[in-house]
């Protein structure tokens, strides 16, 4: 199973436009330049979102395996990984089947969301992911969704050290920025599951990469870009994608990781 990346960057995310920055990138050629731009900065790997012509969220398989194509081909170190993101559109077996026909090799899936299929459906599909040879990250907004992940997929894939999960701090949909003691419940839970999975941070708002930052010192990988804040450490707004890797990794220098 592929690691997750050190630095995934998430340069567009469901829901921001041109609008909000006129650098988001929205097509499959935007996308691709900015892989590059991402990867040359710092970046080991792309979290990718996709529109339609109407520059709306969508998951399509087809078009996934398009932009996962012409990204390999752009940036072949690049690990690429889809989301699976509802956003109040998609149903839970549409969910699962974009994630297992995309020809994607990592995809991202909300435990709550996944969920709604019922346990049996949700088992049956990362039992099929894995078998399949795609690495799920598990997204956990809260508790409650650590919760339903341990009911779900059991004692054992709890405690596999490659299992795959982002904690996300803050949200967009009701404008809560994320703040660095936003992290502390679920490195609570993972102390109390006495678990080490592969766990990454994503956060809202200004203060980013203060949230990473700690991410990083207990351990966890970074998630970062315009899909959740679009300013830099010293809260600014940022003119790329690829300035916010840059920033990102030049603030972690003075970060001292676990033993």
């Amino acid at each position: 199973m592929r690691p997750l990346p050190r630095i995934m960057v998430a340069p567009n995310g469901a829901r921001r436009t041109k609008a909000d920055h006129p650098a988001l990138p929205i097509t499959v050629n935007e996308i691709v330049a900015c892989a590059k731009e991402c990867y040359a900065a710092g970046a080991d790997g792309l979290h990718a979102h996709i529109r339609d012509s109407s520059g709306g969220h969508l998951l399509d398989a087809d078009q996934y395996r398009h932009l996962v194509s012409r990204v390999q081909e752009a940036v072949p170190k690049m690990a690429i990984q889809i989301t699976t993101e509802a956003v109040g559109i998609y149903d839970p077996d549409t969910q699962m089947s974009i994630a297992l026909t995309s020809g994607a090799e990592m995809v991202s899936a909300s435990t709550r969301e996944i969920n709604r299929a019922g346990p049996s459906k949700a088992r049956a599909f990362y039992q099929k992911a894995q078998e399949s040879g795609i690495a799920v990250q598990h997204i956990l907004y809260e508790r409650d969704d650590c919760r339903i992940l341990e009911d779900t997929i059991g004692r054992s894939a709890l405690a596999d050290p490659d299992l795959q999960i982002i904690f996300v701090l803050g949200s967009y949909g009701d404008n809560r920025d994320a703040a660095p003691s936003d992290l502390d419940v679920f490195l609570s839970w993972m102390d109390e599951q006495e678990i080490s999975p592969d766990w990454a941070v994503c956060a809202f708002g200004q203060a980013e990469v203060a949230c990473l930052l700690k991410a990083v010192s207990h351990g966890g990988k970074c998630r970062v870009g315009f899909e959740n804040s679009m300013v830099l450490s010293d809260g600014n707004v940022a003119s790329s994608n690829a300035e916010k890797v840059t920033d990102l990794l030049a603030s972690l220098a003075n970060v001292e990781h676990p033993d």
